[in-house]
């Protein structure tokens, strides 16, 4: 007979390959990703991250990131993830989650909302460290 590790938390959420890779790998732009693929995370993030390099209004970079967010949320709970444990940045197709959290990190500390940026900041390092120290630094 053997035991479990109860100690040892849950196993990585490896998410499948995001559809919306591919499309803005080729070019395409975010908006367009976005309008093929709305559940995706690394469309939303994308979205976000451009508009925040493009100088878009802090409410709007937000709101990109608070849609890719639960959209992160959505897709974690159909892969198996229970609310908490690593979500390794290594698994590229994690990296769509990881990017919207960040950003919604930053962009919620642009509008102020520092309770919620903080929060995002520890859900990130919690997460995924490597990810945290790539998108936020160390």
């Amino acid at each position: 007979m053997s035991f479990d590790d109860l100690m040892a938390g849950p196993p990585p959420t490896q998410l499948p390959p995001d559809p919306a890779a591919a499309e803005l790998d080729s070019g395409s732009s975010a908006a367009e990703v976005a309008r093929h693929h709305p559940e995706s995370p690394l469309a939303w993030a994308t979205l976000g991250e451009e508009a925040r390099a493009a100088g878009s209004d802090d409410l709007t970079v937000y709101a990109y990131a608070r849609v890719g967010y639960h959209r992160s949320l959505d897709l974690l709970r159909r892969n198996g993830w229970k609310g908490h444990g690593p979500v390794p940045w290594e698994h590229e197709p994690n990296r769509g989650f990881l990017r919207a959290l960040a950003l919604l990190s930053q962009a919620a500390a642009a509008i102020g909302e520092a309770p919620e940026a903080e929060r995002c900041a520890v859900f990130l390092r919690d997460s995924s460290p490597s990810g945290y120290d790539a998108l936020l630094g160390s």
